[in-house]
């Protein structure tokens, strides 16, 4: 009984092992995508393209081991907890994955637009504030740290703000020169992604809440307090 459990408990560490390993495979797509975009490489673009097949392949692998242990091991209530969390993160990192190919494919229809309008600042920073979140979340989670996870949603508002400030600043200036109007459509196509991986972040912070004390929709109790 013992030797099984052990051999359980390594199963679920394995696990865990694997979602940090598909975390830092999305985190450098993620910046492979950025570097296409600051610096319109092409090459880096096509990376990003032909790495994603990688993260689905961790996806589908990630999904069986934990579906198997479901199956097999007939987990109790923590356990449980912990198999679904992870069945639901490794949804997050595919679609966050996902997004940095979209902002790759963006990239290089900007590149054949010529020379930005003007400088990529708040872009980057967005893409490195959810990039720290990505991490933050995944932390946690191997952590089980619930206070950490918690966190998550204060950082997505920082996100969200440049958002909006970027969003109108764009909307600003398609307004005075409509020659702009294709280069800047592009670029707040960008930041919606760069703001809807935040979003998938918090995700994986609130499933990292629920495995660690069983309560959904924690950020709902954190706004109303």
């Amino acid at each position: 009984m013992i030797k099984r459990m052990n051999a359980y408990d390594r199963a679920i560490q394995s696990l865990q092992q694997d979602i940090l390993s598909m975390g830092d495979k999305v985190n450098r797509i993620l910046e492979l995508a950025m570097e296409g975009l600051k610096n319109q490489d092409q090459c880096k673009c096509q990376q990003v393209m032909d790495m994603d097949n990688e993260i689905d392949d961790m996806d589908y692998e990630i999904e069986e081991k934990a579906l198997e242990l479901i199956s097999l091991q007939q987990p109790m209530a923590d356990d449980l907890r912990t198999l679904a969390s992870v069945l639901r993160i490794i949804k997050e990192l595919e679609r966050i994955g996902d997004f940095a190919v979209n902002i790759a494919q963006v990239s290089l229809r900007l590149k054949e637009k010529g020379q930005y309008f003007k400088p990529l600042v708040d872009i980057p920073r967005m893409a490195e504030l959810a990039q720290a979140m990505v991490t933050k979340s995944l932390e946690a989670f191997t952590e089980r740290d619930a206070d950490k996870a918690l966190e998550i949603d204060r950082d997505d508002d920082q996100v969200d703000k440049l958002f909006e400030y970027l969003y109108d600043e764009l909307i600003e200036f398609m307004k005075k020169d409509s020659s702009l109007i294709g280069q800047a459509s592009y670029l707040s196509l960008v930041a919606r992604y760069l703001e809807r991986i935040g979003d998938h972040a918090v995700n994986i912070a609130e499933m990292t809440i629920y495995m660690t004390t069983g309560e959904r929709r924690p950020f709902e109790r954190v706004h109303q307090e």
